[in-house]
């Protein structure tokens, strides 16, 4: 078997195969690279006669990332599925899950298993969150090590592969999320190979990732590569990456436009609609703006700014960044729903400065709506979803918002039912000191906003992961099962009303009325009512036309005089003019 690895500053470099090393020889071609041939096993490589150390592109940890590195065939793998030639991001539903918790047993299997749920539901892609190899069992994947392997405890290689197979067969397409701003604390090995980080640029997780230092073209190549090896071996249809705003790179090409050019060749080859979304707090359209135009060429970011102005309209919350959007939460509803971006170049009083400039209308498609996901949740002390604390009447409210709205709707996991159990932040470091610093730092933040220690969850406890763990009983009984029709009655209307899917911004009209707590948006012929809150007696909402059908509601819904709806408290409907 040939092996090579990048090790630019190594004077000797081995392959070491089961117990036995192997001289590897300079790349005459490759600067920094060194190549040869050793029987086909678990190995390692050996940087100037220390121990062996695992493949930097590894496509296998059997036993951790600590542990050797094991070859994977890719060719090997039946795929049962052969006619699956992708579908697009814009007019889709994503639904957003966490491998280890959607299920009790943990694993690509058994989440495969209840893809027939998503199907019901009307889902079009799954997005995983981040499945490389990370140290120890259980975690959100944010702290994984090797970029090219898959976890072990989930199912490995082949059990991703199969979990993707399965949901191709249901015309489902799978998105995952990929981690390039920073690796973990524990496990990351790639220092000792060569530059891939540089105390050029600071980021929370310390030292940046090498985009822009001497060695930077191997390291954006290990980060490509990688991209391009999950699109092309593991059929995956798009990529979620991670916090793009840490990826600092000052060179004339910034990697995300290399990145993005590089996997629209791929989509080329392969015949499939291959995309990327990306998380980003900069508010900066060029993310997604064709690389033609001078833009980065991403086909989507997340939109924090409607989760943001949605969740202080539901639950009345100010603190932190909530500030900027409770002061007139409706307005700041209206705004994102017809903007796109909260903030546009307005004063954001939580970073001090204005912020942000104006979104293209007519892309809105390209904004990810949300009401919940896995950071928005899983990032408060104790992991509280919405169902928590709001009845089901609001719940339903944010459901309609979100899948009527001119964004790609993603909803996160259990959401469809109310889930009753919280999704709480969980590690399993297996590192004792890191371990403890990782649980009294969850401590120290949340003191500072009023939280008992023994009330944050210990994230090292398995007691937490099963906590977070959805329980599928749920579904099946009240009040569970209302809300989860309703999120089949909505989804179901919006693929067969084009208005409802219309990403056109300029399109959208937004009238509210705060003190009598009303809000209504205009999607072509369709309107979404919503009232939060009120008394007990019915309140007559404003329609604008001759109402033609109730296409869906929950709570108290009834026709009005004089052109409106009457709407309960705390009720939602979505009704079709004339």
């Amino acid at each position: 078997m040939r092996y090579q690895v990048w090790a630019p500053d190594a004077k000797v470099v081995e392959v070491e195969v089961g117990a036995i090393p192997y001289l590897l020889e300079r790349d005459p071609d490759r600067p920094g690279w060194w190549r040869g041939e050793a029987p086909e096993g678990d190995y390692g490589f050996r940087l100037n006669g220390r121990a062996a150390l695992p493949d930097p592109r590894s496509t296998r940890q059997p036993s951790g990332p600590d542990g050797p590195s094991r070859p994977v065939d890719h060719a090997a793998f039946a795929w049962s599925e052969t006619a699956w030639r992708g579908r697009p991001l814009p007019g889709s539903v994503v639904y957003e899950l966490h491998v280890g918790t959607f299920t009790p047993e943990g694993t690509f299997d058994a989440a495969a298993a209840r893809l027939d749920h998503l199907v019901e539901l009307g889902v079009d892609f799954v997005e995983l969150m981040p499945v490389c190899a990370f140290p120890g069992r259980s975690g959100w994947g944010y702290d994984g090590v090797d970029l090219w392997a898959v976890h072990e405890p989930y199912g490995g290689p082949d059990g991703l592969k199969r979990f993707v197979d399965a949901a191709h067969r249901r015309g489902v397409g799978v998105v995952l999320d990929v981690v390039h701003n920073h690796l973990g604390p524990s496990g990351n090995y790639l220092p000792q190979y060569g530059p891939y980080f540089t105390d050029r640029h600071q980021t929370p997780w310390g030292s940046a990732v090498n985009l822009d230092a001497p060695g930077s073209d191997e390291v954006r190549a290990f980060l490509i590569d990688s991209a391009l090896s999950w699109l092309r071996d593991y059929r995956i249809d798009g990529l979620r990456l991670d916090a793009v705003h840490a990826l600092v790179d000052t060179r004339a090409r910034h990697f995300l436009e290399e990145l993005s050019s590089e996997v629209g060749k791929l989509a080329q080859a392969t015949g499939r609609p291959l995309f990327l979304v990306g998380e980003s707090d900069l508010n900066d359209p060029r993310t997604t703006t064709a690389r033609e135009a001078g833009g980065q060429g991403l086909d989507a970011q997340w939109s924090d700014d409607f989760h943001h102005a949605l969740h202080c309209l539901l639950t009345g919350e100010s603190q932190g960044y909530y500030a900027d959007f409770a002061a007139d939460p409706y307005a700041a509803v209206a705004k994102t729903l017809t903007k796109g971006f909260f903030h546009d170049g307005s004063w954001s009083s939580f970073r001090g400065r204005s912020h942000g400039r104006p979104f293209p209308a007519e892309r809105g498609h390209r904004l990810l709506g949300y009401a919940q996901t896995h950071d928005q949740v899983g990032n408060r002390a104790t992991g509280d979803r919405l169902s928590a604390s709001l009845p089901p009447g609001r719940l339903a409210a944010a459901a309609a918002l979100v899948l009527t709205s001119p964004f790609t709707p993603m909803l996160f996991m259990g959401e469809e039912w109310g889930a009753g159990t919280p999704w709480q932040y969980f590690t399993d470091h297996t590192d004792p000191q890191l371990a403890e610093a990782v649980r009294q730092g969850r401590r120290r933040e949340f003191a500072g906003h009023g939280w008992r220690a023994e009330d944050v969850p210990d994230p090292q406890s398995p007691d937490t992961v099963r906590a977070s763990t959805l329980d599928w009983s749920e579904p099946r009984r009240a009040p569970h099962a209302e809300l989860l029709a309703w999120y089949r009655e909505l989804i179901r209307l919006r693929r067969a009303a084009p208005e409802l899917a219309d990403g056109d911004l300029a399109a959208v009209l937004v009238r509210h009325d705060a003190a009598a707590g009303w809000l209504v948006v205009h999607r072509g012929r369709y309107r979404v009512l919503v009232r939060l809150g009120g008394g007990a007696q019915p309140l007559p909402v404003p329609l604008e036309g001759e109402l033609a059908a109730l296409e869906a509601s929950f709570g108290e819904v009834a026709a009005g005089p004089g052109g409106a709806v009457l709407l309960g408290p705390d009720a939602v409907a979505v009704v079709r003019t004339a």
